[in-house]
């Protein structure tokens, strides 16, 4: 009887196992002056994780990026103006490697010069209805561990971030 109820109790976490795991084909974000819509995450070349649940690493990835991109926009966009991607590749910086059991993950994110963080996009800036600039854009920073890249104030997914910030104010801004 005992053995029974296990069955049962196992078979209903196993459910919630996969529902946790279920991810929306093309999420959305939202901050401020920016939106983003994520084509098709499960298709990138390196939006992995080492330690969390898939769909919960891909979700803070996709609102800290957001959150950061809003905050440079903010500087660089005029009053009225929006920015707007659809992003349909990234890879981050470093690359996910085997640990051979030397640590209790089964991988560990390597960054070296050699794994740049990458990010193919398209965009667009309005104002109200009106689209002042727009283009395609497949960025590589392959300077991302030197200069004013250093890796003494670490934040998350600060590489990517800084990418995208450079390409705001050396592309974007002198164009506006």
């Amino acid at each position: 009887m005992k053995v029974k109820h296990l069955l049962i109790a196992g078979a209903l976490m196993c459910n919630v196992a996969i529902a946790d795991e279920e991810v929306i084909a093309n999420p959305m974000t939202e901050e401020g002056v920016v939106k983003v819509e994520w084509q098709e995450p499960k298709k990138y070349r390196d939006l992995k994780t080492a330690t969390e649940v898939k769909s919960r690493f891909q979700q803070r990835f996709f609102d800290t990026i957001t959150e950061n991109l809003n905050k440079e926009a903010e500087k660089v966009l005029k009053p009225n103006q929006k920015l707007e991607m659809q992003v349909s590749d990234v890879d981050l910086a470093g690359d996910l490697r085997p640990t051979f059991g030397a640590t209790t993950a089964n991988e560990l994110r390597i960054v070296k010069d050699l794994y740049p963080p990458r990010m193919t996009f398209t965009y667009s800036i309005t104002e109200g209805d009106k689209v002042i600039m727009a283009g395609d854009e497949k960025l590589i920073d392959m300077n991302f561990m030197y200069g004013t890249h250093s890796t003494r104030n670490q934040k998350p997914f600060q590489y990517e971030s800084t990418m995208l910030k450079d390409w705001l104010n050396k592309t974007v801004a002198p164009k506006l």
